[in-house]
């Protein structure tokens, strides 16, 4: 064993590639998200989404790590630079060092499919499906404000939504606002679309059971994070006690950390977040461990093009996806921050029918803007997470 190009690592037997990855950098672009940029030394580009929200110096930091250890590294072993990432920091695991390798790992697969003139979905097996499902979220506090944010969507392509089911409902708080709650998600049912609805884990045990007894009639897609993760024989008592489909996991970072849940039982939706549970090699991972449970995958995705463009690859290989969750910023939502800005060819994500096309360009399809996202990261964004508190001045979840 010695050193080989650029000082990199080699073993007896090993065939040497002839490029290395020669730079790694990182950029926090508005609204909140963090962009991983990787090429070689033969000048191969790649670019990846590591967007922890809240969290952006931290994943910088994490990021600036793994460059001593992949500066040199073929750009082809992306398994291998995986497996170094997570196993020689010594301590493995959680959202911040998860989140770094999703980004790097993102780049690698861009990288090698750009090189080999083919998307990623191609380097995984191909499709097995030509379009792909997906929802948007709407938002509103009374039933005609999210029945008309229902239609919108609908006008715009869509035939799923998701929305909150409640911003606030503590330990044993009024069954007035169960009531409300299930007003405004019958609201957006009457307008034809389905809806997904997302509790953020801000409800507790004692109103579970009364939120997921008062939606059951509705028949939403499925209920999210009713419970936190923390939670998982909660979870599992739950999931007995209701038809409702339970779903969860953008708090989850590996396989390692899904598995009670699939072992369990107690889920029939898991939500890994491309930027979030070790990019694509892990969630690749994750869901062929759920269809081993029949439980189905629906990456969550509220954050950047780069992300979303990885979820797509990753959901056109696998058997048993059911629908993708599109980013924020996207052409038809906030123009504030829309992707025309940074992403060169968003039409990718155009939305027909309530699906999009399975990306044929090479790598992960998406043309980033890059002399917009030098520019835009020259003031970084500092990014947190608004305090959400209930009537008396106590913290809830956001």
């Amino acid at each position: 064993m010695g050193p080989g190009v650029d000082g990199a690592e080699t073993h007896p037997g090993a065939v040497a590639s002839a490029d290395r990855i020669a730079r790694i950098e990182a950029f926090a672009v508005r609204p909140r998200w963090l962009f991983v940029r990787i090429e070689t030394a033969q000048g191969a580009i790649g670019w990846g989404e590591a967007t922890l929200e809240g969290h952006v110096e931290s994943v910088i930091g994490a990021i600036d790590a793994a460059r001593d250890r992949l500066i040199g590294h073929d750009p082809d072993r992306i398994e291998d630079a995986w497996q170094m990432l997570h196993r020689l920091g010594f301590y493995r695991g959680g959202p911040v060092l998860l989140s770094a390798i999703s980004g790097i790992d993102q780049a690698l697969w861009d990288i090698k499919g750009r090189k080999l003139g083919v998307p990623v979905h191609h380097l995984l097996g191909g499709r097995v499906r030509d379009r792909i499902a997906v929802y948007a979220w709407i938002g509103g506090d009374r039933p005609q404000d999210v029945a008309e944010g229902a239609a919108a969507r609908k006008a715009q392509g869509f035939t799923a939504v998701k929305m909150n089911g409640t911003e606030d409902i503590g330990w044993l708080d009024s069954a007035a606002q169960i009531d409300a709650m299930a007003e405004r998600i019958a609201a957006v049912r009457a307008t034809g679309i389905d809806v997904g609805v997302d509790f953020h884990g801000r409800i507790h045990k004692p109103m579970a059971r009364r939120a997921l007894s008062a939606i059951e009639p509705l028949g939403v897609l499925f209920a999210e994070e009713v419970l936190l993760s923390e939670h998982p024989a909660a979870i599992l008592q739950l999931s007995q006690q209701t038809s409702v489909p339970l779903a969860l996991g953008e708090r989850l970072y590996s396989r390692w950390d899904f598995r009670p849940f699939l072992e369990s039982g107690a889920v029939d939706i898991i939500q890994p977040d491309l930027a979030h549970a070790g990019g694509i090699s892990e969630c690749r991972r994750i869901a062929a461990m759920a269809e081993t449970y029949d439980v189905a995958f629906a990456p969550h995705c509220p954050i950047g093009p780069l992300a979303l463009a990885a979820c797509l690859q990753v959901a056109a290989v696998t058997p048993n996806f059911v629908i993708q969750e599109m980013s924020l910023g996207i052409h038809y939502n906030r123009p504030s921050e829309d992707l025309s800005t940074l992403v060169t060819n968003p039409e990718m994500f155009a939305i027909e029918g309530g699906s999009v096309a399975v990306p044929e360009a090479p790598g992960l399809g998406v043309e980033v803007d890059e002399a917009a996202v030098r520019e835009m990261a020259r003031e970084p964004h500092r990014w947190r997470n608004p305090a959400w508190r209930g009537p008396h001045g106590d913290l809830r979840e956001w």
